[in-house]
């Protein structure tokens, strides 16, 4: 395997937030490309611009990293050992074998075995996990904290893993567990009060992997997952294409979501 070396883009900020979209990247390297389905090819359950999305948050000072991989290559979100995310539930595994929609994903016979998935997990997993908590171990060395927002997107319906529409906003702190009390209720406030928009916490989904490891409140690592629904800001069939006027509104409270995580601090309570 010859992985491309640049697994993210990154850009440091000045302040205790970092912004990670795990799920942003398109690329899918040619050897592994060519053992998928033309329809995985499209890479369909991208979290499309969502790193996009944040990109004004550099300017209030917040760092972003952005992966380059599809979740097809691996799935940055998922626990190396493969342990389920939602026990009893359907799960996607850290190398998906099917789409969010059920589809295949490889051709016949060509789904990665242990050994190959171990490869990409040491390849492609292991390196960004390494930078990640190199960032935050950096950011809190400097401000005594550190804030994680891990930004994803989904399809507003995805009868695979949810029934009926999605609300608009969801945040996910593990059930109370990856961040301070405190600051999930002062975020949820927020979001619940953003005009326009459906927002519910710890609903279907409740942080995956990276909110879950990362976020140590006792340590002074607080991390949070805000999942959007897609229909927010894009057109959610292929090619998925930006929709300006939809996501204007959303630029609105994104704002005032990383104003209220970048004004909040240890022992506030509020």
């Amino acid at each position: 395997m010859n992985p491309n070396p640049k697994l993210s883009s990154f850009a440091p900020g000045t302040s205790a937030l970092l912004i990670n979209v795990p799920h942003a990247g398109t690329y899918i390297p040619a050897d592994l490309r060519q053992d998928m389905t033309p329809v995985a090819q499209t890479v369909p359950d991208t979290d499309w611009h969502v790193h996009l999305l944040y990109q004004f948050a550099l300017e209030m000072g917040a760092g972003l990293m952005a992966a380059t991989h599809s979740r097809y290559v691996v799935d940055l979100n998922r626990d190396p050992g493969d342990a389920a995310l939602y026990p009893g539930a359907d799960n996607t595994e850290l190398c998906p074998t099917r789409s969010f929609a059920n589809e295949e994903i490889y051709l016949a016979g060509q789904a990665p075995d242990a050994a190959r998935i171990a490869q990409r997990r040491q390849d492609y997993w292991a390196p960004y996990h390494q930078a990640l908590a190199a960032e935050l171990e950096r950011i809190k060395a400097r401000h005594g904290y550190a804030i994680l927002l891990d930004a994803h997107s989904i399809r507003s319906r995805v009868p695979r893993f949810f029934a009926g529409q999605l609300p608009d906003l969801n945040l996910g702190t593990a059930d109370g567990r990856s961040c301070d009390g405190a600051l999930q209720a002062a975020v949820l406030d927020m979001l619940q009060a953003a005009a326009g928009f459906s927002a519910v916490c710890n609903g279907r989904f409740k942080g995956g992997y990276i909110t879950r490891h990362y976020g140590r409140p006792d340590e002074g690592v607080q991390a949070l997952q805000l999942e959007m629904a897609q229909s927010c800001y894009m057109d959610e069939a292929a090619p998925f294409a930006w929709e300006p006027q939809r996501a204007q509104a959303l630029f609105g409270a994104l704002r005032s979501l990383v104003r209220r995580l970048l004004e909040w601090r240890p022992g506030r309570s509020g």
